[in-house]
């Protein structure tokens, strides 16, 4: 690249209508390189290079668009490609047990072969391979469908929009439709989409931690301005000229160097794995008995028979089938479905909740929602519908409702003209909004519900936005702070000298007052009586459930530098108004649902102590036994106080981002709660970080608000916030089911395996067979249990809280009470079923018995999969049909036993069956659901 002072335009740049390169623009943002900068005219002299306009944007019409494409590129970035179906086949064949049994098979097929024949010697080794192929498959299969899944959430949570001004006209735009030379609008929260020079802009920081590391936020100005892609607004607000995007930016090279990681794993996961490992070496352990004393009853024949120091191929046939059902046996304890359960419920959870309209950014969110035991709400916009409006106002002292058609008007006709132009310049200048215009010729406000809100008023009052800015010329602003809770802009005024205009929480501002403007329009000092009125006012409009603002103003008679800051007493009260936000359909019914599920809804938010108690008592969270408390008072407390007193908030106003945290920090360390949070801002980061599940508005939420968060809640609802809870906690449950069912396989098959080793010499199931069992228990069990929805009742009861038992006394009582009918059952007829089936007319084949012996022993653990539908409730069928995932897996598990029964003969070590026989297994596996029942009714025990 050529330096800057003798830069010449690539020869298709200039024949596309541009005067500077992709390359050059990206060298001067990355490299801040002020001199490169200066050299190409500055700020505004890089935008007529890119066919700008620093006021109108870019034209946006089709060609002038795609040549800008063509150009400088568009604003995506490079993934990695997805995994194929394929690589997960890979990695399924890497299980080492498998592996261990693909050995068997081809040591079978090495020694089963030549001693023989083809194809009796192939059986057994053919027979071990085709059920790992298939156990290989399904679980790929689940993978790559997971990953599917996956891929489409990601989609989701990458539809982030910004504002832009294009052909002049200010409009939302997808991040990823963004290109250089574009005019994009930032704010306090916004993560800055690509990477940028500032334009104009006031009181500008920006977090650059995320890219270099450094918490300490960088000031942006005209003299140092460059602001680069993925980095957050911390304050103020700015119009941002984009230079580079996609790839050439600083976030897309860094994202280019880091190969995508795979997912964490959740809180659940990691303790279900600490669950596999001990039962996994259980199993190995009595694999290991089973295969010793295998051995041992087979040396102990061959004595008897004076053949010990003879080997024949028969004897190592025999060998390696001893070693297969051990290694079997190992597989068939490890539960590798347990980690499958969770990713698939949690995969299935995710996906029915975008439908809920609730986005999970991460897994573990779903499993610690459905333990949560305190949410603490945000009101504005969570359980309000943050579609504010002035509904009353307490201007020069007089107070009218303007909820009544044409009372702006009246209220016009009697306060002074001076007072109304007073009003207007304050509402119009000092705001986060905009009134423009659209293509169409419409009017349209843009900015927080808040600042719609005041500049509807000031539109009814007859005022013009684009006139009032016009007039004054805007020396100083300071945004809107949370912890300052009011927001200031100092003005230079037509007629000469500096006027201040604050607005924010009344009581503050309203502090900060020493004068007010009376009904005539005149200046006069605030006396006793003046502030009485004027609080008097505050709390009836909050005990109305309405917030209140204040604004003021101040002569700045000794003139104002842009240096100093915005003066913070001195003011003259201009008025009150007092904004409305309808409580949300269904909150309240939401709230009673949390109440009866055990968990406690908190409120804490920025607003009026009364208008927070009024709301909440709407809402049915302020009851007679709890506290309102203000955030002031709230951190003046002790350790001891607070330890007496968080319980019993309800409601917290006029809180500040630490108090929240506060309370969420002592709610989740010093009394053990699961605490949720919601939140929308910047303000509430800390909290939503703190809490063990954040959850971010999606329409008002900040950007920052949004990455800090665990799920975002799409629709702003806090019925959704339920919904969540509900999903949570049907995960939880699902996975109980799952690990009940499984368990039960477990004990059964260890239980049996090693009896029969032990006193016949032989395991009743061969090393086909129980992979099969393993794969109806492992992958199919996963996938009809764990994809169950959720139902009302799962509201009704407590919560799981942080210290529960995952495996309760319930799960223990049914385990072991189906776990001994099976053994039970198994036993009798290993013991007494030849004498059975002789009594009965049917052959006296060892085959046929254990034939039987399998069959009764899948439809035990088919009918158990259908007991462990419902853990405590005894009509286990109720919505079977709905869930059709179940219902095909139990439907395609009975077909392949047919088929396994009746046609694989000796490929899997069985013969056919006849009518009476198939019904005897079947009945007896049906046996288990009266048991269960039984079990339940009669043996009641606490979770």
């Amino acid at each position: 690249m050529e330096a800057s002072d003798d830069y010449r335009v690539p020869k298709e740049v200039e024949d596309s209508g541009f005067k500077i390169c992709a390359e050059e623009l990206e060298s001067i943002v990355e490299g801040h390189d002020l001199k490169k900068l200066k050299l190409h005219g500055g700020v505004s002299g890089v935008a007529e290079k890119l066919g700008t306009d620093c006021l109108n944007g870019v034209c946006s019409d089709g060609e002038s668009l795609n040549r800008r494409r063509e150009v400088y590129g568009t604003n995506t970035f490079v993934e990695r490609e997805g995994q194929s179906f394929w690589m997960f086949v890979w990695e399924a064949l890497h299980d080492m047990t498998l592996m261990i049994l693909g050995g068997c098979a081809l040591l079978s097929l090495i020694v089963g072969i030549p001693t023989e024949g083809w194809p009796k010697g192939a059986h057994d080794g053919l027979g071990i391979a085709a059920s790992i192929l298939l156990v290989v498959f399904v679980t790929a299969t689940s993978d790559y469908q997971q990953s599917l899944q996956f891929k489409d959430l990601d989609k989701e949570k990458k539809k982030v929009s910004v504002q832009v001004t294009r052909n002049g006209y200010r409009k939302r735009m997808s991040i990823y439709h963004l290109l250089p030379g574009d005019i994009v609008h930032l704010s306090i929260g916004d993560q800055v989409p690509a990477d940028g020079l500032f334009l104009s802009g006031f009181s500008l920081l920006i977090d650059e931690s995320s890219l270099t590391g450094e918490s300490e936020p960088v000031i942006i100005t005209l003299e140092h301005p460059f602001l680069l892609s993925g980095t957050k607004v911390q304050d103020g607000s700015c119009k941002m000229l984009v230079t580079t995007v996609g790839m050439r930016t600083q976030w897309g090279k860094l994202m280019a160097t880091l190969s995508e990681g795979g997912d964490d794993e959740t809180p659940l996961q990691v303790k279900l794995n600490g669950v596999a490992t001990i039962i996994g070496k259980v199993g190995l352990f009595f694999a290991l008995v089973t295969f010793a004393v295998l051995v041992q009853k087979m040396m102990g024949r061959k004595w008897r028979e004076g053949t010990t120091f003879k080997c024949t191929g028969d004897d190592a046939l025999e060998l390696l089938d001893y070693f297969a059902v051990a290694v079997t046996i190992v597989v068939v304890a490890v539960p590798e479905g347990l980690p499958l359960a969770v990713t698939l419920s949690l995969a299935f959870a995710m996906k029915k909740m975008m439908n809920d309209k609730a986005l999970v950014r991460h897994l573990a969110a779903c499993e610690t929602m459905g333990s949560s035991t305190n949410i603490c709400s945000d009101k504005t916009g969570t359980l309000t519908t943050n579609r504010m409006t002035v509904v009353k106002s307490c201007i020069a002292m007089s107070v009218e409702d303007l909820s009544i058609e044409g009372s702006a008007s009246e209220m016009k006709s009697y306060l002074p003209e001076s007072v109304i132009k007073l009003l207007l310049q304050s509402i119009f200048n000092n705001t986060g909004g905009e009134v423009v215009m659209n293509r169409r010729g419409k009017r349209k406000i843009l900015g927080t519900p808040t600042e719609a809100a005041i500049l509807e008023l000031g539109l009814l009052l007859g005022g013009d936005f684009k006139v009032e800015r016009d007039a004054c010329k805007v020396v100083k602003v300071e945004p809107f702070n949370s912890t300052k809770k009011r927001m200031g802009v100092v003005l230079e005024l037509p007629e000469g000298g500096m006027r201040a205009h604050t607005k924010g929480a009344s009581e503050i501002v309203l502090a900060a007052c020493d004068k007010a403007i009376n009904s005539s329009g005149e200046v006069v000092p605030l006396d006793e009586a003046s502030i009485n009125h004027l609080n008097t006012t505050i709390d009836e409009f909050a005990n109305e459930a309405l917030r209140t603002l204040c604004l003021a103003y101040l002569e700045l008679e000794n003139g104002f530098s842009d240096s100093n800051d915005i003066p913070s007493s001195g003011y003259t009260c201009i008025g009150i108004v007092g904004i409305k936000d309808p409580v949300r359909p269904g909150v309240a019914e939401s709230v009673a649902l949390c109440r009866s599920a055990g968990i406690t809804v908190r409120m804490v938010t920025g607003d009026n102590i009364n208008t927070a108690k009024a709301i909440a008592r709407e809402c049915g969270i302020l009851t007679d036994d709890g506290i309102a408390i203000e955030g002031p008072v709230f951190r003046e407390k002790n350790l001891e106080e607070l330890h007496q007193l968080i319980p019993k908030i309800q409601v917290m106003a006029r809180s500040s981002p630490m108090d929240k945290h506060t309370l969420v920090k002592h709610l989740r360390t010093t009394f053990g709660e699961v605490v949720a949070v919601t939140g929308d801002g910047t303000n509430d980061a800390p909290a939503l970080h703190e809490a063990d599940i954040g959850l971010a508005m999606g329409i008002a939420g900040t950007e920052v608000a949004k990455e800090s968060a665990d799920v975002i809640i799409l629709d702003d609802n806090f019925s959704t916030i339920v919904t969540v809870a509900k999903w949570g906690r049907s995960v939880y449950i699902n996975i109980q089911k799952f690990v009940q069912f499984q368990l039960t396989v477990n004990v059964v098959a260890l239980a049996v395996n090693f009896y029969s080793a032990c006193m016949t010499g032989s395991a009743p199931l061969t090393a086909v067979q129980l992979l099969w069992v393993n794969m109806i228990m492992d992958t199919l069990g996963a996938l009809a249990l764990a994809t169950e929805p959720p139902n009302d009742d799962l509201m009704k009861r407590s919560p799981v809280g942080r210290k529960g038992n995952f495996i309760n006394n319930v799960m223990w009582r049914n385990i072991l009470g189906q776990s001994l009918y099976q053994f039970i059952v198994i036993w009798f007829l290993q013991k007494h079923g030849k004498t059975f089936f002789l009594l009965n007319g049917y052959p006296n084949s060892d085959l046929v018995l254990n034939t039987i012996i399998f069959n009764t022993f899948v439809f035990c653990q088919l009918f158990n999969e259908v007991n462990s539908r419902e853990m405590e409730k005894v009509d286990v069928l109720e919505g079977i049909l709905d869930n059709y995932v179940f219902v095909l897996v139990l439907g395609s598990t009975v077909v392949f036993q047919i088929i396994i029964i009746q046609y694989l003969g000796s490929f899997a070590s069985t013969t056919p069956l006849t009518f009476m026989q198939w019904f005897f297994s079947i009945f007896i596996g049906f046996l288990g659901m009266p048991i269960a029942v039984f079990l339940k009714t009669h043996f009641p025990v606490e979770p």
